[in-house]
């Protein structure tokens, strides 16, 4: 069972990939896409506030 420093590091790489992804759709135009990650974005986001992880340079979106 993972203890809860590999959990917030598996959140922040997600959310790292996820942000990613969000600039790509974006770039592209993928309207859709970039909404269906936008709520994954907001999700990890909040869990890694509530773990209390300084997003001040992990967040690139700011949103």
């Amino acid at each position: 069972m993972p203890n809860g420093l590999e959990i917030t590091q598996k959140a922040i790489e997600d959310f790292v990939k996820v942000q990613k992804n969000m600039m790509l759709a974006k770039k592209e135009n993928a309207v859709e896409t970039y909404a269906n990650l936008k709520e994954d974005y907001i999700s990890l986001k909040a869990l890694l506030m509530v773990a209390g992880v300084n997003l001040s340079e992990l967040d690139k979106m700011k949103e």
